[in-house]
């Protein structure tokens, strides 16, 4: 329990490379695709990827506990918790598009002290742990310096649930005021943001793991990570990534407040 950031920072990031690499294995292979009851898809590769994180965690942190999408809790006696996603964009992964990736966050409390995603169709990795930077394939990672919502690129996940992005009234306003809006969702709309190639990016709901590796990895490298609401949290059910820039007046739009 005496591990420097750093060192949490690399181990966090060579397990999400690793998961990864392992999902890498199946991708565009043509595998079975199962639904869960909550219409997610999963399939061989997410629970091959999970297993991997799982074996390598267990190895080298052996009294953590751990938290996957596909596998659940396993408690464990540090006080610890890695939290897993083996593929973030699932739907993306089983059509074949590139726009996935592999998670892993590690939280003291609710303490997010370490996160990684590992982009593996693209070749990028991310990582961070406060007070450590934020690390995009080995060079420092910002966000952009945008500061007028006309020239800002902000992104959404297509989450129907509990209705279309263009339900949501902020979002609306957001589009309409934005230079260039996209729904290149789910983790690869926080790579965007926290490496200034986009200035915003939501999601209208969210598990655990979905996104706890960003709240470190976006506000690293300069940007502010929290709920719809402003709370600087990982786990508040929804989230906004902005550049520091554009931080106040997004999330004034999103709650519907002038600005």
């Amino acid at each position: 329990m005496n591990e420097s950031p750093d060192l949490l920072m690399h181990a966090a990031l060579e397990v999400a490379e690793l998961a990864g690499a392992t999902a890498m294995r199946f991708y565009r292979t043509g595998l079975a695709v199962e639904w869960k009851a909550d219409g997610s898809p999963v399939t061989a590769a997410d629970r091959a990827a999970e297993d991997a994180a799982r074996q390598w965690i267990r190895k080298r942190f052996p009294g953590d506990g751990i938290l996957g999408e596909e596998f659940g809790v396993e408690e464990g006696s540090t006080g610890r918790r890695w939290i897993l996603d083996p593929i973030d964009g699932t739907k993306s992964f089983v059509r074949g598009v590139p726009l996935w990736g592999s998670l892993v966050a590690l939280v003291d409390g609710d303490d997010v002290i370490a996160g990684a995603a590992s982009f593996a169709p693209i070749g990028e990795s991310i990582a961070a742990a406060p007070g450590c930077g934020a690390w995009c394939n080995g060079a420092r990672a910002l966000v952009s310096a945008v500061s007028t919502l006309d020239a800002a690129t902000v992104l959404i996940t297509d989450d129907r649930t509990p209705g279309p992005p263009m339900a949501h009234t902020g979002w609306r306003l957001l589009h309409e005021r934005a230079a260039v809006s996209r729904t290149w969702g789910d983790c690869f709309g926080y790579l965007m943001v926290a490496t200034g190639r986009a200035e915003v990016m939501i999601d209208l709901t969210l598990n655990d793991w979905d996104a706890a590796c960003f709240q470190p990895i976006i506000t690293e490298a300069g940007g502010l990570f929290t709920n719809l609401d402003g709370a600087p949290t990982a786990f508040g059910g929804n989230a906004v990534a902005t550049n520091m820039a554009l931080a106040a007046e997004v999330r004034h739009i999103l709650r519907g407040e002038p600005v």
